[in-house]
């Protein structure tokens, strides 16, 4: 199948495909006029790319063990944490997820120290919640927008 369908069987656009192929994630095979062509193997392995980026690994993460992604069974990507022996789940995309996770924590918690430190400038809790509070204010609260204040100094 052409690119498009590879693309659309697999959930992604033509131009992830051809960054996944770029990135080593997929190989295809080309036409005698140059088109790229792709098997149910690639559309799985797409599929596997797909599952796993949107499960918050990179590209990065994913190329680490790459050469594993046959190896996936044909219905999608499996929990990544190994729960014993023999239980058919990888070690090296465990360790990967591993880190990605603890990555995720760090930026968490950088963000959420950066939040605190502007709502503390603006006088407002910084409380877990209070970030979904201050986005859902109340109606005619909005805050003003520059043409506002631009507005007034002209009335």
């Amino acid at each position: 199948m052409r690119i498009g369908d590879a693309a659309a069987a697999a959930g992604l656009t033509p131009r992830a495909v051809r960054y996944y192929e770029q990135q080593g994630l997929v190989t295809a095979r080309r036409t005698p006029s140059g088109h790229r062509v792709y098997d149910a193997e690639d559309v799985r392995r797409l599929r596997a790319v797909r599952e796993l980026r949107e499960a918050g690994l990179t590209v990065g993460d994913v190329r680490a063990f790459a050469h594993l992604l046959h190896t996936l069974p044909p219905d999608g990507v499996p929990a990544l944490i190994a729960t014993g022996s023999g239980s058919g789940r990888c070690a090296a995309a465990e360790a990967v997820a591993r880190r990605r996770l603890a990555e995720l924590d760090g930026h968490i918690a950088r963000l959420s120290q950066l939040r605190a430190r502007l709502a503390a400038r603006l006088g407002e809790p910084d409380g877990p919640s209070a970030g979904a509070a201050g986005a859902a204010a109340a109606p005619g609260s909005a805050a003003p927008s520059p043409r506002d204040g631009a507005r007034a100094l002209t009335e």
